[in-house]
């Protein structure tokens, strides 16, 4: 792949109980990250933002490029993040699109198949720690 090119992006197909349903079939129960073409699972904190901190974004500031946008799905609802990680990721000129999962499971495959250099932070419906 020469540099700068897209690489092919990973599709969500649904998002359950169960966890965020990937177009070729495998669940993933916990926190995930979608960079790059490639799916990462997300060591975070069960309880939205109790516990959090610059350390659970660490994987935006040593890619490069950066992706121009961030979606970012809260689980069932959306919630919004404490103006610290705004910040945070408009330093490293990441904008950053807050919605609840579903939502934002279907904007990444739309921005994704567009070819947009974006990336997706996942939280599932149910809390689960990734060390199960």
């Amino acid at each position: 792949m020469l540099a700068g090119d897209v690489p092919p992006p990973v599709q969500v197909s649904s998002v359950t109980s169960a966890g965020i349903q990937l177009a070729d079939g495998l669940i993933l129960p916990s926190a995930c990250i979608f960079l790059d073409g490639k799916v990462f699972l997300w060591d975070v904190p069960t309880c939205l933002w109790d516990g959090w901190g610059r350390e659970h974004w660490d994987a935006f500031e040593v890619v490069v490029p950066k992706p121009e946008i961030l979606v970012f799905g809260t689980g069932r609802r959306m919630e919004l993040p404490p103006p610290s990680v705004r910040g945070y990721l408009k330093e490293m000129g990441i904008q950053l699109d807050i919605m609840d999962t579903r939502n934002a499971c279907s904007t990444y495959n739309l921005l994704a198949e567009e070819g947009r250099r974006v990336a997706a932070a996942l939280l599932p419906y149910t809390p689960r720690p990734w060390r199960s």
